[in-house]
């Protein structure tokens, strides 16, 4: 399947307010990789940008001076998102911007993106699986130690591909299973080379154990005996080494 990760940034919101979308970001993940393929675009749109917005995302209405208006990129950026699983957070937000600029185009064809677009909705997926806290993209990064140093403000293209492996994080854990070398595709059967085994140096330094106290040996007993009392019966692990004692009493010696 493919899917893309999509973001934008806007003058400020709601749309119903005539605010216009000024930044597009898409990244391209095909087979849970990012093949490297990307749609970055800023955009003029014919009105001032919000204070507020200007604090969200920095870009300001000097610096959209002279950029391209989404009439000049509606056909090439359609094509890129055509028939794609669209990835985004909080779909509604920018599936409602990015209708709505189609409509300003009078393109009715493509003014309902879901007819040509799967969409799937991260902040709905992380509701679900995450109810009662918080399920912004930063505190996904931290839930899922994704690395979103780089984002002092947001970015379209910058969040794009921080939701890339937000989402294949979430959704795989692993993102990639990496077996095989980084080199090219060999061409018997398409195979990579396996990466050789890189052996730690003997003379290395030895890891550093720390043992517990004897203090903290009993605190650990007295809490263990507590969560017992409270339970109201024996705990599974203990259950499990007094069936290992005696099954090892009864075996031959």
């Amino acid at each position: 399947m493919r899917s893309v990760v999509l973001d934008t940034e806007t003058t400020g919101m709601p749309v119903t307010d005539g605010h216009r979308i000024i930044e597009i970001g898409c990244v391209e993940v095909i087979g849970r990789r990012l093949t490297g393929r990307h749609y970055h675009v800023y955009l003029q749109p014919d009105r001032e940008v919000d204070e507020g917005a200007i604090a969200v995302h920095g870009i300001t209405n000097e610096f959209l001076i002279g950029k391209q208006r989404f009439n000049d990129i509606a056909d090439e950026f359609f094509e890129f998102i055509k028939g794609a699983q669209l990835i985004i957070h909080n779909a509604a937000f920018d599936v409602g911007f990015i209708n709505n600029e189609f409509a300003l185009l009078g393109q009715q064809n493509r003014a309902e993106l879901s007819d040509h677009c799967s969409i799937l909705d991260t902040l709905r997926m992380a509701r679900e699986r995450h109810p009662g806290q918080r399920n912004s993209l930063d505190a996904l990064c931290k839930r899922y130690g994704v690395d979103n140093s780089g984002r002092d403000l947001h970015g379209a293209l910058l969040d794009a591909e921080i939701l890339a492996d937000v989402y294949l994080t979430m959704t795989g854990g692993q993102t990639n299973l990496s077996l095989a070398g980084d080199g090219a595709d060999s061409e018997n059967g398409g195979r990579q080379q396996p990466t050789p085994i890189r052996r730690l140096p003997t003379d290395r330094p030895s890891t550093l154990v720390i043992r517990a106290s004897s203090n903290e040996v009993a605190a650990h007993a007295a809490r263990m005996q507590a969560i017992e009392k409270a339970a109201g019966a024996t705990p599974l692990w203990v259950q499990l080494e007094q069936t290992v004692e005696v099954e090892a009493e009864a075996s031959p010696a």
